[in-house]
């Protein structure tokens, strides 16, 4: 339950409460001016129906005198109907940030501390769906050469990188990561992946055709035990300059911001649930931990068949 002292300024109201708390955003923590403007909307939200709630203004005593079913009754109110209301999981935990921030913040200015704050767990966040490119977005993107007017090689270290992460599955740090020891590519690769773990890629003939390419024009030394991709000085290549292509390549090719360097991992993973791979390989391939973090792919793929029949369907 709350602890509150014996003596809280009367004056101490809903209105002030506020002020001096955002005044400590701005002045104190120094967030941006937008960032504070939410604090507010949300803290105003919060009060506002407390104040209809309780019966009373959510001043100083009442927010340190609320049990853990007025937190409670607030966020079922914001997650059910009404305008404003009807929020998803990750609003709603953006309201409980902001509410448990302000009672941090009651307990060093006014001493005012709310155990019953800390036995409200919030509604878990969906994780987002992976966004993956069509076929022929993919396919444009490891095809497609920028700058004529750059070296060849540059162009053709970029087509490999690309191609590794959509036809292999590969993480960027992942083919950044290659050694030269890799060489001459085979029918297969094995990667080191998040945790140390390892596993085994297949590569397809165009993705050592690829690779193969690259390594004939680059002018660095390729030898055993160094970067296998290289930047323009020979060192090994940073994930930014590959970042900075797919950039590039979004504007030329029309694609959305969703298209980035690993978008195409899952591009990879998508296409091959939607060509009829089972998920227990594709969980191999990726190096997931657990399938249930491959899983999200079903979601993917079952929205893109919602969308295909909508457009498709002749009462759509």
């Amino acid at each position: 339950m709350a602890s509150v002292p014996d003596i809280i300024p009367d004056e101490v109201g809903p209105d002030e409460v506020r002020a001096t708390f955002l005044g400590h955003l701005a002045g104190e923590r120094r967030l941006a001016g937008k960032t504070v403007e939410a604090y507010g909307r949300d803290i105003r939200d919060f009060q506002a129906f407390l104040a209809t709630h309780r019966g009373e203004p959510a001043g100083l005593r009442v927010l340190g005198s609320l049990g853990a079913s007025d937190f409670r009754a607030y966020l079922a109110h914001r997650r059910g109907d009404g305008p404003g209301n009807g929020l998803g999981n990750a609003s709603v935990q953006r309201l409980l940030s902001a509410i448990r921030t302000l009672y941090r913040y009651l307990e060093r200015r006014w001493g005012v501390a709310n155990s019953a704050i800390a036995l409200i767990k919030g509604p878990k966040a969906k994780r987002p769906v992976p966004k993956a490119l069509s076929v022929s977005g993919a396919t444009e993107v490891v095809g497609t050469v920028l700058d004529n007017t750059r070296p060849a090689w540059v162009s053709a270290r970029n087509a490999a990188v690309l191609s590794l992460a959509y036809g292999a599955g590969l993480r960027m740090g992942e083919v950044t990561g290659l050694d030269a020891d890799v060489l001459p590519m085979g029918e297969s690769l094995v990667v080191t992946g998040k945790g140390d773990k390892s596993r085994l890629v297949p590569l397809l003939p165009a993705l050592r055709d690829a690779v193969g390419q690259y390594v004939r024009l680059c002018p660095h030394d390729l030898a055993p035990g160094t970067a296998l991709f290289r930047g323009a000085r020979g060192g090994r290549l940073d994930a930014r300059i590959i970042r900075a292509e797919m950039q590039a390549l979004r504007g030329a090719l029309g694609l959305p911001e969703s298209a980035t360097p690993h978008a195409l991992r899952h591009s990879f993973a998508t296409h091959l649930l939607a060509g009829g791979g089972d998920l227990r390989t594709i969980q191999q391939l990726l190096g997931h931990a657990s399938l249930s973090t491959t899983q999200r792919y079903t979601d993917v793929d079952a929205a893109r068949l919602k969308t295909v029949h909508k457009a498709a369907h002749p009462r759509g």
